[in-house]
């Protein structure tokens, strides 16, 4: 009785150290073998492992591309125009024994905190650098800004066993306090370029305005010359047809002029006039011959 408990308990005992001394590794992820704390194997292929039961311990890493995102940071470009840019990177465990002895027990936490300081550093170098101004961050040129970045980025994360596969810049704003600022300078510069637009529009409303004043005067100016021609060549062509008239006939033409006279001054209602009755001005009415006979 006493002979199968002990075979019973050491079979019990057997089966569980067989079953501690197997795992599964995961297509996903990478295993480290542990024994007292040092590294004894490395399991990358998925499928069965063993490793010594209640001796060696198994550590998982994931063999997956991560994700990892860094909070927010101040940069200072070449411009002196300081900008809020917040990243995020994909990453990858590349080499899971230095990966362990870079972080140790801390894992992928202390990982992301030292993979962040250095994508924080190098963003700062990079947006800092001589030559890179605000424009050029919001430009198409932040794609080959995002390439140094992650370049940078992964020559450093190589101590960690990391591989920085990108860089991404998400946001890139103004500081909270120089929004304002920044909304003034845009007021601003709104305002002066619709005063410039005014001034050009005035400026050519009045050249308009002279041109067509220049056009009147010149236009009625020459009017008026032409006028002042005909009324010449008119007055002339009368003077003499009265010459020619006088010249035929002295006699009718003193007697027309005459009655021109009476006409003009017996205008309107006025018909009365005082003067001598031996005026000439009467000679035509004295007789019906009219020589004032």
């Amino acid at each position: 009785m006493r002979a199968g408990t002990i075979i019973l308990v050491a079979g019990v005992f057997g089966l569980i150290a067989i079953l501690s001394s197997v795992f599964i590794v995961d297509e996903r992820e990478k295993a480290l073998i542990l024994q007292f704390g040092q590294i004894r194997d490395v399991k990358e292929e998925p499928g069965l492992a063993f490793k010594i039961p209640f001796i060696q311990e198994v550590v998982r890493y994931d063999d997956r591309i991560l994700s990892l995102d860094t909070p927010p940071i101040e940069v200072t470009p070449s411009d002196d125009r300081r900008l809020v840019v917040d990243a995020f990177a994909r990453y990858r465990i590349a080499d899971v024994i230095q990966f362990r002895q870079a972080v140790g027990v801390g894992g992928l936490r202390a990982a992301e905190d030292r993979l962040a300081s250095i994508l924080q550093t190098q963003i700062r170098a990079v947006l800092g650098s001589a030559g890179v101004t605000s424009n050029t961050i919001l430009s198409s040129d932040r794609a080959s800004l995002m390439v140094r970045i992650r370049d940078l980025a992964q020559l450093r994360a190589r101590a960690l066993g990391l591989d920085v596969v990108d860089v991404r810049l998400k946001q890139t704003n103004l500081p909270e306090q120089n929004l304002e600022a920044t909304f003034a300078r845009m007021r601003a510069e709104r305002e002066r370029e619709a005063a410039d637009e005014i001034a050009r529009g005035a400026e050519a409303a009045t050249r308009v305005r002279a041109q067509a004043d220049r056009t009147v005067v010149e236009l009625v100016s020459e009017a008026k010359r032409e006028s002042e021609i005909v009324r010449g060549e008119a007055d002339a062509e009368r003077n003499g047809i009265f010459a020619a008239a006088y010249g035929a006939d002295r006699e009718f033409f003193r007697f027309y002029r005459s009655l021109e006279a009476y006409e003009n001054a017996l205008q309107g209602s006025n018909s009365t006039m005082v003067i001598s009755p031996d005026s000439e001005f009467f000679e035509f009415l004295k007789s019906d011959g009219g020589t004032g006979n």
